[in-house]
C-alpha cells in the first residue's frame, strides 16, 4: 500500500489491486465521511462515470474504500477546469472545492475525473 495523502484531516492509501482507502481524521470526521459517501452514492444513482465508485463505507472505522480514477493532474487550463467542475454540477453537485488537487486523470476512461467530496453540496432537485 502506498500513502498518497497524510494531513490533519485524512489518510489516504492507494492498494496495489486498485483501491483507494480513505480514513477520515480531526473534527468532524464523521460529518465529512457521511457527506461524501452520501455524494458518492447520489453520483453512482445518477450514472456519473468519472468520480470514484464507493466499495465499502465503514461507519465504525470513519473510512471509506473506492475506485482509483487515475493520477493526479499537474497542469490544467483554468477554462476546462472550470468546464469540468460544472460537468459534475448537471449531476446535482457542487465541489465546493474546485481546485487541481481535486482532478485526476483516468486512462482506463480516457478522461479527467473528479475526487474528494466531503465538503461538497447536493444541489436540490428540479421537477
Amino acid at each position: 500500500m502506498l500513502k498518497v495523502k497524510d494531513t490533519l484531516r485524512a489518510t489516504v492509501h492507494l492498494t496495489f489491486d486498485g483501491r483507494v482507502i480513505k480514513s477520515y481524521l480531526g473534527p468532524d470526521a464523521r460529518q465529512r465521511f457521511d457527506k461524501e459517501v452520501a455524494v458518492l452514492n447520489h453520483l453512482a444513482d445518477r450514472g456519473c462515470h468519472f468520480v470514484p465508485k464507493l466499495l465499502e463505507a465503514d461507519p465504525e472505522r470513519v473510512r471509506i474504500i473506492t475506485s482509483n480514477c487515475g493520477s493526479r493532474v499537474e497542469h490544467l487550463d483554468a477554462d476546462r477546469l472550470k468546464e469540468l467542475f460544472a460537468e459534475l454540477e448537471a449531476y446535482g453537485v457542487r465541489h465546493d472545492d474546485p481546485e487541481l488537487r481535486n482532478v485526476t486523470y483516468s486512462q482506463q476512461a480516457g478522461r479527467f475525473c473528479i475526487i474528494d467530496f466531503e465538503f461538497s453540496t447536493l444541489l436540490p432537485t428540479v421537477e
